[in-house]
């Protein structure tokens, strides 16, 4: 059987030239904001304490502790992580209850990046 020609929708005739796809923009999604957990200097916690606090809530080796901490005790202050503002919330908490439990004044902060 022969299909009548003019029977036949022709796309040509589209007058806006729309061929029926739909195209949605989708919102360009932010990455969340980063903080910087920092440790600051103070004259009466030991150093090995340091140390430990960085191997232990920031999974550094104890030679990546131990230079950081070396840069804590001589300029005052080490970022020592980057993280979503949860996490980078989290460490300061932990640290500074950690230090507070074995009496040392040690001060965990963060700001944005």
């Amino acid at each position: 059987m022969m299909t009548d020609p003019r029977m036949m929708a022709d796309n040509d005739d589209d007058p806006q030239g729309d061929s029926g796809i739909i195209t949605q923009t989708r919102p360009k999604t932010q990455r969340p904001p980063l903080y910087k957990v920092m440790l600051l200097n103070d004259d009466y916690t030991p150093m090995e304490f340091v140390v430990h606090v960085l191997e232990r809530f920031f999974g550094m080796t104890h030679a990546e502790a131990f230079e950081v901490m070396l840069v804590v005790h001589k300029k005052g202050v080490a970022v020592v992580g980057v993280f979503s503002f949860e996490v980078a919330e989290t460490k300061v908490a932990q640290v500074m209850d950690f230090a507070r439990r074995h009496q040392h004044p040690l001060q965990c902060t963060m700001e944005k990046e």
